[in-house]
């Protein structure tokens, strides 16, 4: 190991050994949490004296509230769908850190219930998946917390940062389901509850700021990180494009992976990452910044009567109307915020009454029938401007596609399987924002905007270990980059593929590839699932039922479940199909085989990427 030497260290060369070879091998998170363990060292350190001092002149009770400020351990507690909630939790941690505050952070998809009644400060973000459901990776946490097995916790303070998305009617209600049952079992409240939509970014900052200002030692400065933290950072830096400053990646290959006579559009697209700094592991996403369609732009320009050239203020700058539109914000989908907006700009009787509480469903189903473009029409308002039609809008936001390569196979690559989603809606044909952009990009000088995002929850297991890996439809992608992987490192562990889509002939995406590696022994089995081949149709839960038995064996062997697809129906539908194999061939009823499943998923070996 290469010495390091920092001129004017207080440490000795024995020390800085000692600490090197520690920072080396800790992880981010383990990083971060030192970084703020020492930090509170630190200011115990420098504040020891004065503290004395005041505890002699305090009144006992005084004196023991100050200690007890200064030895509390803050811990931030996340849950995660597409990474937002685990960057806002480590930016909070490193934050922490920089105030003294002694803080770790915590997945709830890996914390042990159990220290639950031991904990002193939480801070909890979480996001809602679907219709008021927790993060797939963390139910395991939820059912303790809002089960009668949760301790009262009147000894702890917490604070709750919920992400949503406004589109759906159990807007952040994960978020409010941590938020009242933490209340409910006595927890004393830091500080209110905010509820973030997709636009999180200013309100989860303030929200940051005042959990931090509530929590820092009082008269506390800002304790910079320590010397060696910064010291050591030699290891490669993380690259500097990310979800705010996305990379140009150039199209390599854009070319429709369905046959003639396919009821879809499936694409392969191959973008180059090279000279990025970009890197990625197999079960990794790409995300994409698109921008929306000119013809919907257009469409809506003629509808309000608005010049493309009009000025319009957004949190670059000033920029024209068309611009907004086109890269800004989001123009298809119809928010609450904008039915808001609209209500109140045309006085229209039909949306005034659809804001009423007691009409969440019926608001609900006219969102799902309406777009932006449909209502503006619909409901028209002359002499409307510019700036007052963008302040119902929100920020257009990036889509997150499962990387179907591996970089072992495919260095500097990443590529996508993109189901193109078209259809009509009120006679007029409509596409989807980024899978519409995406299949646009065809051109031979075409660039997208992309960076990653880790899906910590969704990587291979060790090369050794078998592997059953559900999917349907574009839900496949992860699974050609674990074979790529798994091929270029020579694994030995077994792995077998159960993939389902509508035809034989048109839709079985990478056919060849998976011919392929059954051929080569890289993959072990192949289960296919065509839906409309035949009657009765058949997908890949019955597949899995079909061949049961050794999918029991499989998991009684140690094998890791990943099932990538639909979370409305394929997800809880291949579910309920293992509850039943694991039922029958492991002699238990259907609670015991719940049970099973569940500690499968606590352990980490049934793992979703679902949307």
């Amino acid at each position: 190991m290469t010495k390091l030497e920092f001129p004017g260290s207080a440490l000795t060369t024995d020390q800085w050994t000692q600490v090197n070879q520690l920072a080396t091998s800790l992880s981010h998170e383990q990083a971060i949490w030192i970084s703020g363990y020492f930090a509170g060292l630190s200011h115990r350190a420098r504040a020891g004296a004065a503290a004395a001092e005041i505890a002699e002149l305090a009144p006992p009770s005084q004196a023991g509230v100050a200690g007890a400020a200064a030895t509390r351990l803050l811990t931030v507690l996340f849950a995660s769908e597409t990474g937002n909630s685990k960057t806002l939790a480590k930016a909070l941690v490193d934050k922490a850190a920089a105030q003294g505050i002694q803080a770790r952070l915590a997945d709830m998809a890996e914390y042990k219930t159990r220290g639950l009644k031991d904990e002193q400060d939480l801070l909890v973000i979480t996001s809602t998946h679907g219709e008021g459901d927790a993060p797939q990776t963390a139910v395991g946490f939820f059912e303790f917390l809002e089960s009668r097995k949760a301790p009262k916790l009147p000894q702890l303070r917490f604070a709750v940062l919920a992400l949503g998305d406004s589109t759906y009617e159990k807007y952040c209600e994960a978020g409010k389901r941590v938020d009242r049952r933490l209340e409910e079992l006595g927890a004393q409240r830091l500080a209110d509850r905010v509820d973030c939509d997709v636009d999180y970014e200013d309100a989860a900052d303030a929200w940051i700021s005042t959990v931090i200002a509530d929590l820092a030692p009082a008269a506390q400065a800002p304790v910079s990180a320590p010397v060696a933290a910064t010291a050591l950072s030699g290891a490669p830096s993380l690259a500097a494009f990310d979800k705010k400053h996305p990379f140009q990646a150039a199209v390599i290959d854009n070319i429709v992976l369905t046959g003639r006579g396919s009821t879809k559009e499936t694409r392969h697209i191959e973008l180059s990452l090279a000279d990025s700094g970009l890197i990625y592991q197999p079960g990794d996403a790409l995300g994409v910044v698109p921008r929306n369609d000119p013809a919907l732009v257009d469409a809506i320009l003629e509808k309000l009567s608005l010049s493309a050239d009009a000025p319009v203020t957004v949190k670059q700058g000033t920029i024209s109307l068309g611009e907004a539109l086109s890269g800004t914000f989001e123009i298809t989908a119809l928010t609450p915020r904008f039915l808001d907006l609209w209500a109140e700009i045309t006085g229209s009787d039909e949306l005034q009454a659809l804001r009423a509480p007691d009409q969440k469903e019926a608001r609900a189903a006219f969102q799902h029938n309406h777009h932006i473009l449909d209502v503006v029409g619909r409901f028209p308002a002359p002499g409307i401007d510019a700036a007052k039609f963008v302040a119902g809008l929100r920020p257009l936001q990036p889509r997150l596609y499962s990387i179907a390569s591996s970089l072992a196979a495919a260095p500097d690559e990443a590529h996508l399987t993109v189901s193109t989603v078209r259809y009509t809606l009120h006679d007029l044909p409509r596409t989807g924002v980024a899978s519409g952009y995406l299949a646009a990009r065809t051109e031979a000088d075409a660039t997208v905007p992309v960076y990653i995002q880790s899906n910590d929850h969704f990587h291979l297991p060790d090369d050794d270990v078998p592997i059953l890996m559900i999917g349907a439809g574009t839900g496949v992608a992860p699974y050609r980059a674990f074979m790529q992987e798994r091929e270029a490192r020579g694994a030995s562990g077994r792995s077998w593929l159960f993939f389902g889509e509508r035809n034989f002939r048109s839709d079985f995406l990478y056919q060849v590839e998976w011919q392929e590696l059954i051929k080569n022994g890289v993959l072990s089995r192949l289960d296919l699932a065509f839906s409309r081949d035949a009657a009765p149709k058949t997908y890949v839960q019955d597949r899995l039922r079909r061949q049961g038995r050794d999918v029991y064996a499989w998991l009684e062997e140690g094998a890791y479940i990943y099932v990538c697809g639909d979370s409305a129906h394929m997800a809880p539908d291949v579910h309920a199909a293992l509850t039943e194999i694991v039922a029958e061939h492991g002699g238990l009823d259907r609670d015991e085989a719940g049970a099973y499943l569940s500690a499968l998923q606590r352990d980490r070996r049934y793992r979703l990427d679902v949307y």
